[in-house]
């Protein structure tokens, strides 16, 4: 009998090791991020030993990373009917109901959950959102206070649902670089283009600190500009040959700096300072007369509030900045912003799950003046004098998925540019498509954008002339590309590679250019 026994026991120990070696391996799949093949040995494992604990918790832990929480509540509560009483299993349950869209089942395990270890990595967050849509306001800006996380992104969630318990409405920090670079954009200049990308790339990167109300930017890196002159694409006309003759490749330098002090804060509204600092220095000699330094200040306001559910932000913007080129006078700039951020509500998309979404509406008007121009003091070039007014209406809408770690911008802008000479008075369209993401490897942050830009000349050139030789309405479009990449590192530090590229088609030969800007930059933040 006692034989019999043992003949019958082995075979199922032998398959609880089997099942015990599969799920080691599908542990160290999981750790290296490759879900599919942890969860082709998990499946293995669990056709070993159908009630293998180990590997049941790591069955919800692979489907809340393959973003399929529906299966991974299904295995945590196979799993809690054999630990009913550990926290981590009731912890990992409430999450996956809550990643679900399931609120009202997550609710009783992470209220549990939180009574039992209340500093579990963004457990506060995720009872404070249940709380709030209980509509039980103070239990959820309690929870939001509590939330513990390494994530900044579930940080700044936590705070903006805090606010909106409270009353007072806070958009989360890509919510923020979004209307912020909403309200900075800028038609690009062929000198000064790049520079302005890589400000407004600084911008958009920018965190919101738990509410401080002093925050401060510096980066250093280095920059290769293949086209610092801007000088034109082969041609067979002669001035365009003679331009292309310029030096115009060089590596070089760059410095930035950036401060924002919100110096009143009453409610839901708030007024903000702000001052940035731009150097780039080229070290190749014979383009240095196009360093470029730029000072700019600045004053926002902002509103934000609740209406119909509906959270929303009003704001206004004025700046004004002051840009050298090689500490000659070059370019003023005073514009005035008026953007709206409206926080529309989320929706589900089948096998991508829930959507959030956030709508920027803006309009700008910006004064330009130009230094030092020939028609300053010679009338035979007075069509092209550079000085205008611009006005500019648009809207950006972004698409927000998993929580922020993707984001999908879409936006047009329609400009007029009211110039002094006629030869630069033109009406333009712009598309944006871009998105950031967050990588899965190290930390990562991809950022990329792609803007298309048609201007549309109102009057014919006087000094150049088209193929043809004879006067033409000048018509422009402008490819920019701009990608970076990432990553935050320890003491506030952050390192991003750049790549811009700026491809200029026109019907006037000497506007046509192509441009390739290649940047390291080094950040600090405060």
């Amino acid at each position: 009998m006692s034989s019999l026994f043992a003949i019958s026991v082995a075979p199922a120990a032998a398959q609880q090791a089997d099942a015990d070696v599969l799920t080691a391996e599908a542990a160290l799949a999981y750790d290296g991020q490759r879900y599919a093949d942890a969860l082709k040995l998990i499946q293995k494992a669990l056709g070993f030993d159908p009630r293998n604990q180990r590997a049941l918790y790591y069955l919800g832990l692979i489907q809340l990373a393959r973003q399929q929480p529906d299966q991974a509540a299904a295995a945590f509560e196979t799993l809690q009917s054999l630990r009913s009483s550990d926290p981590d299993i009731t912890y990992q349950l409430g999450v996956a109901h809550f990643a679900a869209g399931n609120y009202d089942k997550a609710a009783p395990f992470l209220e549990e959950a939180f009574r039992q270890r209340p500093s579990r990595d963004n457990l506060g967050y995720y009872v404070g959102f249940v709380r709030y849509r209980r509509k039980d306001y103070d239990g959820a800006a309690a929870a939001f206070s509590a939330n513990n996380s390494a994530d900044p992104t579930m940080r700044q969630l936590a705070l903006f649902y805090k606010g909106l318990s409270l009353g007072t409405l806070g958009l989360s920090e890509e919510a923020q670089a979004e209307l912020s670079t909403a309200q900075q954009i800028q038609p690009m200049s062929p000198i000064t283009g790049a520079s302005v990308r890589i400000q407004e790339a600084l911008s958009a990167s920018r965190r919101a600190t738990d509410g401080k109300r002093f925050q401060a930017q510096v980066g250093l890196g280095g920059f290769y500009d293949d086209n610092v002159a801007v000088n034109p694409n082969p041609n067979s006309q002669d001035i365009v040959e003679a331009l292309r003759a310029r030096p115009t490749a060089s590596p070089g330098f760059l410095a930035t700096v950036r401060a924002d002090y919100a110096w009143f804060r009453r409610g839901p509204f708030e007024a903000t300072a702000t001052y940035s600092f731009y150097q780039t220095v080229n070290t190749n000699t014979g383009v240095g007369a196009f360093n470029i330094q730029d000072h700019l200040g600045g004053l926002s306001a902002a509103y934000r509030g609740v209406a119909a559910k509906l959270p929303y932000e009003l704001g206004a913007q004025y700046t004004y900045d002051y840009m050298f080129l090689d500490l000659n006078a070059f370019l003023s700039r005073h514009s005035l912003t008026f953007p709206a951020a409206l926080v529309p509500p989320n929706f589900t998309v089948p096998g991508i799950g829930s959507v959030g979404n956030l709508t920027t509406l803006f309009y700008r008007y910006q004064i330009k003046t130009f230094f030092q121009e020939p028609g300053d003091n010679d009338v035979r070039f007075a069509a092209d004098l550079r000085d205008a007014f611009n006005n500019m209406i648009g809207f950006l809408h972004v698409f927000r998925f998993a929580q922020d770690r993707y984001l999908f911008r879409l936006g047009y802008q329609r400009d007029n540019e009211a110039a002094s000479g006629s030869a630069f008075t033109y009406t333009g369209n712009r598309i944006q498509i871009g998105g950031d993401v967050t990588l899965p490897w190290q930390d990562l942050s991809l950022r990329m954008q792609y803007d298309i830009h048609w201007r549309d000349y109102a009057y014919p050139q006087v000094l150049f002339l088209d193929d043809a030789d004879q006067l033409s309405r000048r018509f422009d479009i402008e490819h920019d590309i701009f990608v970076q990449l990432s990553k935050a590192l320890p003491y506030n530090l952050s390192a991003a590679l750049q790549y811009q590229s700026i491809r200029n088609t026109s019907n006037i030969p000497v506007y046509d250019f192509t441009k390739n800007v290649f940047t390291m930059l080094l950040t600090w933040t405060y």
